[in-house]
């Protein structure tokens, strides 16, 4: 096991920010800690590195009760979200800071130095300062520095934030290459559900100090747990289960609420509809609002008859073969929906 943490909770004052956590990380797996802002995730990432205490608990490395160990003793990687490189230090410096405070020999410093400017790919850059390199070129030297020690745990908080949407999207991939060739258990902090979905085997979803679950990304996509992770986790439209897209479909529930992915709504110019397995369903008219192109998606805003407002999302092969256009009328249907009971506000 790489990480596991037993009834961890911290609190500042009144405000409780991890709340009684227990999860299990692989060793070598890539993990992405999701949640809105203040839920606890970047807290917990600083518990399991030992730069916060515990108020009650324990935590796990490799095997090893690492609970009452200094940050020294956890050799764990952190790499930060505004970088934390030394200006004043060339990139080799910077990489090399770590390895020289443990009294590593010259010459392995030096090779260790080029085997990482070769892996993050800025051979070239070396005698460069922060000053002259990219966010992007920075957020790798930080990676690099932290990867130098031969950390048994590589802690990441919100790495990509603070670049721009094209350099962030680049790094996420070149993070999940880096990440198969040197197998270090990884977990990073990450308020963007793309970024988690993209890059992690596995999402820890956190609200409130809490884990609301934890799954692959396709698992907690298409199965979530309770109405948090499904609302958090993709877009969604949340209706009253009265609802008359609902109740002329047959879609019954005790709850007051149903959930309906916009990607499963379909769309038609004409009235009354049969399924592929030849039964009959009822459509609901509504009128289009407003169309969002989104390049190989359209975004569609549709008004129900009973006022409700929802968005499906149509392929442009599907918005080319309908023609929509603003005000038209059309009907709707609903291929699938959720309800959930009723132990989470939205």
């Amino acid at each position: 096991m790489g990480i596991a943490l037993e009834n961890v909770s911290k609190s500042f004052g009144s405000f409780q920010a991890v709340d009684c956590v227990n999860l299990e990380i692989s060793q070598g797996s890539l993990v992405a800690l999701l949640g809105p802002s203040g839920c606890g995730k970047s807290t917990l990432l600083r518990l399991i590195a030992g730069l916060e205490p515990l108020d009650r608990g324990r935590i796990w490395l490799a095997g090893t009760n690492a609970t009452k160990q200094s940050v020294q003793e956890r050799n764990i990687g952190f790499v930060f979200q505004n970088y934390a490189l030394f200006k004043h230090l060339t990139v080799r410096q910077n990489i090399a800071f770590g390895l020289e405070i443990r009294g590593s020999a010259p010459a392995k410093i030096a090779k260790k130095v080029e085997e990482l400017l070769e892996l993050i790919q800025l051979s070239s850059l070396g005698d460069r300062y922060p000053a002259q390199l990219s966010g992007g070129q920075r957020q790798r030297v930080a990676l690099a520095r932290a990867l130098a020690v031969e950390p048994q745990v590589l802690l990441l908080d919100e790495p990509f934030s603070a670049l721009d949407t094209r350099v962030r999207k680049d790094l996420r991939a070149w993070l999940r290459q880096l990440h198969d060739r040197v197998q270090i258990t990884t977990v990073f902090v990450t308020h963007d559900q793309g970024e988690a979905m993209e890059v992690a085997d596995h999402i820890v979803i956190m609200n409130q100090g809490r884990v609301e679950q934890v799954g692959t990304p396709a698992a907690i996509y298409d199965h979530p747990a309770n109405s948090f992770v499904m609302s958090f986790i993709g877009s969604v439209n949340i209706l009253p289960s009265s609802s008359n897209i609902f109740q002329a479909n047959g879609f019954e529930s005790t709850n007051p609420k149903m959930f309906l992915r916009p990607q499963d709504i379909a769309i038609l110019l004409e009235s009354g509809y049969t399924n592929e397995t030849g039964s009959s369903n009822n459509t609901v008219p509504a009128k289009v609002n407003r169309l969002i192109h989104l390049g190989a998606e359209i975004q569609a805003e549709l008004a129900l008859a009973d006022g409700q407002v929802i968005m499906a999302h149509l392929t442009k092969e599907r918005f080319d073969k309908l023609q929509l256009e603003l005000q038209q009328q059309v009907f709707v249907q609903p291929k699938a929906a959720r309800s959930f009971p009723l132990d989470y506000s939205i």
